[in-house]
């Protein structure tokens, strides 16, 4: 079966400019969180292969976030389905989003906690979900045998 192929040269130049890392979203998300006093590894690589890199991560805790953009992931609210070569972009999307139910299964595998926001979710509201999560796996810690120090 034939490679299929941006519609052309120039959607393909113009397409490969987007942003993949550091996106508004993500830059708001670590904002929020870094105001509530929260400190994280940005671009974290949390599986080597297949590599696979959270948008921000809490190695320590083996928490893993994951900024999803709407036209990129398919959101459910605001993905668009471009007609111009539309079998190409709908595999493009489809294979994104089986790449990510790959990562959230191998990271949940070995342990590790995966949220997944989408790119129009508001920043504050993301940022209590990971401090909740992030409060939740620190008290599990704390409170597991042997996390407290023998006199």
């Amino acid at each position: 079966m034939p490679r299929i192929q941006p519609s052309s040269p120039e959607t393909s130049r113009r397409m490969a400019k987007v942003r993949q890392k550091g996106t508004d979203a993500e830059i708001a998300l670590r904002r929020e969180l870094y105001c509530r006093g929260l400190r994280y590894r940005v671009d974290y690589e949390v599986i080597k292969k297949p590599r696979r890199v959270a948008d921000v991560a809490f190695p320590g805790l083996k928490i893993a976030i994951f900024v999803d953009g709407c036209f990129w992931h398919g959101c459910p609210e605001h993905a668009t389905w471009p007609k111009q070569n539309a079998e190409f972009w709908r595999k493009k999307i489809k294979a994104n989003r089986l790449r990510d139910a790959d990562t959230n299964s191998r990271l949940l595998t070995v342990g590790w906690t995966v949220l997944r926001f989408w790119e129009h979710e508001s920043p504050i509201e993301a940022t209590e979900t990971v401090a909740r999560m992030v409060a939740m796996v620190r008290s599990k810690r704390c409170a597991s045998p042997g996390a407290q120090e023998k006199n």
